[in-house]
């Protein structure tokens, strides 16, 4: 199914206009409350860290939860995109609040796990329900569709362009969809709007430093999206083997999360530290002032690739955040670029690699760090789009052709 390319004629634009107000607002508002009670069960484990002690218990409601309530929206982020391409039946709206609760157990008993995917099923399921109504044909709702997923994501990161962007390009990836980028753009914009004056906030990220274009620097920076390219391909592939290991291993599915809550819960306790669970705000923060362990963009992968596997929710997005954060800084060991400007390329570009989306990173890295840093962005993100294969984290997206003839050979080899 594809989009017309022609123009809205004036009664549609305001018909679009209409719709983004009804998604965005509630959409918006859900974020909103969303990342409060985020906020609020963070800082609850972290004041209390014996909760991190009844992970598995927190797995077994989720896996409770999904197996009797939540069969028809198990597949989260992979449902949204086969129902995009393949329409079947409106996404229950039940979608909404269960991955909230799933995520925020997640995160209240120490899971390591990421937002974005909260945000978009909220966003994707809140704005299907609009399809029964307004006379919607088959391609106006894959534009609701899109229209849902760009304000949860705007709204939940505070990045409304990015937003609009990413809903299209993870959707409708290699084809035109320009009929839709009116209803995400307004959309996105009116979700981060109404989740801004809900109360909200989002995290400020400063590169103070960005040097001269040069072309030395430039083939640095080439160098460093491959590497986040490379990072964003070992993410994909572990959290889909961990994904099939556990779905393998055991056959009913809520006691996954109960085993890998136990395990999870073992490893925290042995490694004397909460810095890689959660969200890990904190460091990433961090790796954009000093200098942090080289090691600390494994430990989160296999941390959260792990969590992801064994059924447990949220998102990957925030993780991977952290992993280009921070591989970032541990590249400014070797590669002579401000540590600052490595920690936000890294930041953007495993993401970019990792849901095969360049565009929509380098225009978030934009909206976070500034113009300044633009080119370098741009490099890392692009670079570490074709770095890192065809392998991604949404197994239903659609990508329609390998991006380097290696990766082809790689790719079979390692299934």
């Amino acid at each position: 199914m594809k989009f017309s390319t022609a123009y809205f004629a004036p009664s549609q634009l305001w018909k679009w206009l209409l719709l983004s107000l009804l998604i965005g607002i509630p959409v918006g508002l859900a974020s909103a409350g969303f990342l409060t009670a985020l906020d609020w069960v963070t800082q609850t484990r972290e004041a209390a860290i014996w909760l991190i002690a009844f992970l598995p218990l927190g797995g077994l409601l989720i896996g409770l939860l999904y197996h009797y309530y939540g069969q028809d929206v198990v597949k989260g982020n992979n449902q949204l995109l086969e129902e995009f391409h393949s329409p079947k039946q409106i996404i229950p709206f039940k979608m909404a609040p269960l991955v909230l609760i799933g995520t925020l157990l997640t995160h209240l008993f120490g899971g390591s796990a990421g937002r974005e995917g909260t945000a978009v099923q909220m966003g994707g399921a809140i704005a299907d329900q609009f399809s029964k109504k307004f006379g919607i044909t088959s391609s106006e709702r894959q534009m609701i569709l899109i229209a849902g997923i760009s304000g949860g994501f705007a709204s939940v990161f505070g990045t409304p362009l990015a937003g609009a962007v990413f809903a299209i390009e993870v959707l409708a990836k290699g084809t035109n969809r320009y009929r839709a980028v009116l209803p995400s753009l307004f959309t996105a914009v009116v979700a981060d709007m109404t989740c801004h004056y809900a109360g909200a906030t989002h995290t400020i990220y400063t590169i103070p430093f960005v040097p001269d274009i040069q072309p030395t620097f430039l083939l640095w920076s080439v160098l460093a999206g491959i590497l986040f390219g490379l990072a964003a391909f070992s993410f994909s592939k572990v959290v889909h083997f961990f994904g099939k290991m556990f779905s393998s291993g055991f056959s009913y599915p809520p006691l996954r999360p109960v085993i890998g809550g136990i395990i999870i819960a073992v490893v925290v306790y042995l490694m004397g530290t909460t810095k890689y669970i959660g969200l890990g705000i904190p460091t990433i923060v961090s790796a954009f002032e000093q200098s942090l362990p080289p090691y600390d963009f494994m430990i989160k992968l296999l941390l959260t690739t792990f969590t992801l596997g064994a059924g447990f929710k949220g998102g990957e997005v925030t993780p991977l955040f952290f992993i280009g954060a921070t591989l970032g800084n541990a590249l400014s060991f070797f590669i002579p670029l401000p540590m600052a400007l490595l920690a936000g390329m890294g930041f953007v570009a495993v993401f970019s690699g990792a849901t095969n989306t360049p565009l929509a990173c380098t225009i978030m890295g934009l909206e976070l760090f500034g113009t300044e840093a633009g080119i370098f962005i741009a490099i890392a993100c692009f670079v570490a789009f074709f770095a890192s294969g065809k392998t991604g984290i949404y197994s239903s997206q659609e990508v329609h052709r390998f991006k380097s003839k290696w990766f082809k050979i790689f790719d079979r080899a390692t299934k």
